[in-house]
């Protein structure tokens, strides 16, 4: 399926707030077209009470009012080798062209459907874009034309039933990937040859991460596998507290120096020594003070953020907080739950929340900028079809985030104002990625678009 092309215009960051348009007219907030309207009975008698009692929204803080945010300047990546960029997943402000429009799409194989889910985004290295569909078949695409390298079927000969796959990490021409037959591969980047197989103790939900010639992998029975990059060879595990419940999905750890900052489904977030997993420190991101049902699950899944000495990280359960690297302490903590990650950059932290809001926060204390509610629902009136956001990623001064609904939306990271949208092949459940110029967004029918 090839999309048509859109222009999405950009504009270079400046010190005051700037004024970015994009060519494509405004549709995020317009109402659903083709509503028809038939005739409405006569209310029923007796008080009406919300049925969202439990949902709140963010306030900006007043005494924020005027203040301008001033963002770092855009700098070119070349890869996006893990997810969330990264190992640290703190990618700050990334430099794209003035003017993007499509350059190619390529169906990847099998997308998500009733039975199974793709789980990871696009990672790129050494001009090509590795991707993971839900058979878990990897596949290799020259980064620049889309045009097919290599591609390998993951599943294990016995197994023949829908499942959910892990993700995708690379370091120094090797592939590392987690699947949900409880394995961890290594492949050759180039060949798509395989290095080795080691087993683990579940399933893993999300993607490894590499560093330092250490890969670490999470099971959805929470536990911390770290392994030899080099041989496959286990070197230590941790284990969490094992939950009954968690939503589907699950966050890779982020690593800086010696520490591994791991993230659970219980919301446990726990930081050990990269060369024998000793604890240095562990909190929880559960909010004590709410008591609704969809709360308790206090599931990490967005990839916490380790950004100059400081742990961002946000939990469904609601709340989100600033921790130090080194001791654990808290530094802030706010009442927001979100299941996407958040995105550093500068003195700034962008979260996308449980309540379809997107929001900016000062790094320092938490305090609020501003909030931009989204579209919650592709039929308001009925309050029907909930769309799911995810993102959000920075480049050259747009907030980019993708929905279920199908569409891409551009947002200015210093008003919040909505810049404008494109349309997707498909609805889009996993963030984009940036890399040398390039936007990768991969839909839920396995189409791979890149902007450039």
């Amino acid at each position: 399926m090839m999309m048509k092309s859109s222009k999405i215009p950009t504009k270079r960051r400046a010190a005051l707030v700037l004024v970015v348009t994009l060519v494509i007219p405004l549709g995020g907030c317009e109402a659903v077209k083709g509503w028809i309207k038939g005739e409405q009975e006569p209310p029923l008698p007796g008080d009406r009470i919300s049925v969202l009692l439990n949902q709140r929204t963010l306030s900006p803080d007043a005494k924020l009012a005027g203040v301008q945010i001033l963002l770092p300047a855009p700098q070119a990546n070349a890869d996006w080798p893990q997810s969330g960029g990264y190992p640290n997943h703190a990618m700050h402000h990334i430099e794209i062209p003035e003017t993007i429009s499509e350059a190619w799409s390529v169906d990847i194989g099998s997308g998500s459907g009733d039975d199974q889910r793709l789980s990871s985004p696009p990672v790129v290295a050494d001009g090509r874009v590795f991707v993971m569909d839900s058979d878990s078949v990897v596949s290799a695409f020259n980064a620049t034309d889309g045009s097919g390298l290599w591609k390998i079927d993951l599943t294990p000969d016995d197994e023949d039933d829908g499942h959910i796959s892990g993700g995708i990490a690379y370091e120094k021409g090797r592939l590392y990937i987690t699947t949900g037959f409880a394995q961890v591969i290594s492949l050759d980047a180039k060949t798509g040859n395989e290095i080795w197989r080691q087993p683990v103790s579940g399933p893993a939900r999300a993607a490894p991460t590499v560093r330092d010639g250490r890969v670490f992998v999470v099971t959805v029975d929470n536990r911390l596998f770290a392994i030899n990059a080099e041989t496959g060879d286990g070197l230590w595990t941790h284990a969490g507290i094992v939950e009954a419940a968690s939503i589907l999905g699950g966050a890779s750890p982020a690593v800086s120096g010696d520490t591994v900052v791991v993230p659970y489904t219980s919301g446990e977030l726990v930081a050990l020594k990269t060369s024998n997993g000793r604890v240095l420190w562990q909190d929880s991101l559960s909010a004590a003070k709410r008591t609704d049902v969809i709360s308790n699950l206090s599931h990490i899944r967005g990839l916490p953020v380790i950004d100059r000495g400081r742990v961002i990280a946000v939990s469904h359960g609601g709340l989100m907080a600033a921790l130090d690297l080194r001791s654990g302490r808290r530094l802030w903590q706010k009442e927001i739950g979100g299941l996407e990650s958040p995105w550093v950059a500068g003195d700034y932290i962008f979260v996308i929340t449980n309540d379809a809001e997107i929001t900016a926060l000062s790094r320092k204390d938490g305090r609020i900028h501003w909030v931009k509610t989204l579209p919650r629902y592709e039929n308001p009136e009925k309050l029907e079809d909930p769309i799911i956001w995810t993102g959000p990623i920075l480049a050259s001064d747009r907030l980019i985030i993708a929905g279920s609904h199908g569409l891409a939306m551009a947002i200015s990271p210093y008003t919040g104002r909505i810049l404008g949208t494109v349309d997707m092949p498909d609805g889009v459940s996993l963030p984009p990625v940036v890399a040398g110029g390039s936007i990768y967004f991969l839909a839920n029918d396995a189409e791979l678009v890149a902007y450039r």
